[in-house]
């Protein structure tokens, strides 16, 4: 059978149909960055770095800008914009395959996996680049890359030239004491933390390993979580250029990112469990409770607050409460000549340290009952509840014969006041409860009371306060700290 020219011609098209569908299947069966044509050597063997854009504000940014730099360097970089929600306006970002926006709050409509970033991330690194930022000279993330690789640190930052560059700073964090600790990095450029606007690359896998990896502020999540574990970061002398039409240019803009920006820190802080946050030079920063607001535990069962069981100890700022509230009442009963004398715990870490016990939720102060009505306080209490006019409460105890004077009425860190009364040389009071502290003691330990320090002031102890606390605790109670209910949580078995 003879072919005819049109059947020929027709063979031949088909035949070259075939080869351009092989050809563009195949094509499409490669790895992305492969096909990616940049103008740097790297690019040819793929990206090895997700830039991953997290810190900006949605009502103002250069985020446009900073994605279009990246991708100058290299057309295939891979660059993930990451957001709680859609961002409005809409970010101008190019339709790329390689540029891709993550939405981290879950949607009815979406999958499980499009919250999680990682799921955006398939490059051993990334890159945390903040708004305002822009790679102008080529190789920076390939350099950031090797001196990872090369050195000890776990994470890696160059600065960007903003009015704000990254500065070394020493990060200590006690979760037991509820605290973050900043000071003067003594070996810098390496250090625990960065204040600043820097690019900071580290592995993915380390990143995503955080129990917040892109919680915000990020300067201020990332660092408090690697700094807990003792990852050191490594500023190099490398530097990231500002965008040219930096975002919050307006004075109104600033102060609307100020402010949400606090807002978003002090949730961030108290989300993590830290209350109290000290810098260097002594300033001190407080987010947790106060007047206005509960304590930061519930009721106490047992007499083991529930911190003891996320081995934590009393927060901070509820121990500035209740020193307050001791040094107050102190004063109230010393100028209307009520006698009285540190008890129990309170007694026990004036002791040990002049303070209070730092797992411990209350103070406790005797008091002789035939004083009572010398304190118009304590005589406006037996008749029902009395707010002074600094706020504190004085109230009689539901649980018992006893007063309470609380830190507020909406705050009730508390003093309990014991009034005892003497029978045959014996101290003695009409309510018992079942501590094993809460005993009878001879009235020579009163005779005479003697100063102590206890938490940032004088107050009145027994006379041989040793034997006192050994014959309400047992032998050695001084020397060997425990918790309030060892049968509960050991101090030794706590970790």
């Amino acid at each position: 059978m003879r072919l005819t020219r049109c059947q020929a011609a027709l063979a031949a098209a088909i035949t070259l149909n075939l080869l351009v569908l092989f050809y563009v299947s195949w094509l499409q069966h490669q790895p992305r960055n492969s096909r990616a044509r940049g103008p740097r050597r790297a690019s040819a063997a793929g990206p090895r770095v997700t830039v991953l854009v997290r810190e900006f504000e949605a009502f103002d940014n250069a985020v446009p800008e900073l994605v279009d730099s990246f991708l100058q360097q290299d057309p295939a970089q891979p660059v993930v914009v990451a957001a709680d929600t859609l961002p409005y306006p809409p970010l101008a970002l190019p339709r790329i395959p390689n540029v891709r926006l993550a939405l981290l709050q879950p949607a009815l409509d979406r999958p499980a996996a499009a919250s999680r970033p990682e799921t955006y991330v398939a490059t051993e690194f990334v890159a945390l680049v903040p708004d305002g930022a822009r790679a102008e000279a080529p190789g920076l993330l390939e350099r950031m890359v090797e001196a990872l690789r090369g050195g000890s640190a776990r994470l890696v930052a160059a600065p960007v030239a903003t009015a704000n560059p990254a500065r070394c700073l020493a990060l200590n964090v006690s979760l037991r004491q509820w605290t973050a600790r900043y000071g003067a990095a003594p070996a810098a450029p390496r250090c625990d933390a960065l204040d600043g606007d820097a690019v900071v690359l580290l592995r993915a896998r380390d990143l995503f390993n955080l129990s917040a990896p892109l919680a915000r502020p990020v300067g201020t999540s990332l660092f408090l979580q690697t700094a807990l574990r003792g990852w050191a970061v490594q500023l190099l002398d490398l530097t990231f250029a500002a965008a040219r039409q930096p975002p919050l240019a307006t004075a109104h803009a600033r102060w609307k990112a100020e402010r949400e920006g606090r807002t978003r820190r002090a949730a961030l802080l108290r989300a993590l469990g830290i209350r109290l946050v000290s810098w260097e030079g002594g300033r001190l920063e407080w987010f947790g409770c106060n007047k206005e607001t509960t304590r930061c535990f519930g009721t106490v069962v047992g007499d083991t607050p529930a911190y003891l069981y996320e081995e934590r100890w009393t927060p901070p700022c509820c121990l500035r409460a209740l020193r307050e509230t001791a040094r107050y009442v102190v004063g109230v009963l010393e100028a209307a000549g009520v006698r009285y004398w540190l008890e129990g715990g309170s007694l026990l870490g004036a002791a040990r340290h002049g303070d209070i016990i730092p797992w411990d939720y209350d103070v406790d102060l005797g008091i002789y009952l035939e004083d009572v009505g010398n304190c118009e306080q304590l005589r406006g209490a037996e008749a029902g509840s009395v707010v002074d006019e600094r706020g504190f409460v004085w109230e009689k105890a539901v649980e018992g014969d006893f007063f309470r004077v609380q830190y507020s009425e909406s705050n009730h860190l508390h003093v309990d006041l014991w009034p005892f009364y003497p029978r045959n040389g014996v101290m003695t009071k009409d309510t018992w409860l079942d501590h094993r502290q809460d005993v009878e003691f001879p009235e020579h330990f009163l005779q005479p009371l003697v100063p102590l320090p206890f938490a940032g002031f004088v107050a009145q102890a027994p006379n041989n306060y040793r034997r006192f606390l050994e014959l309400k605790f047992g032998p050695g109670v001084i020397e060997n700290p425990q918790y309030p209910n060892p049968a509960l949580l050991s101090l030794t078995g706590s970790g």
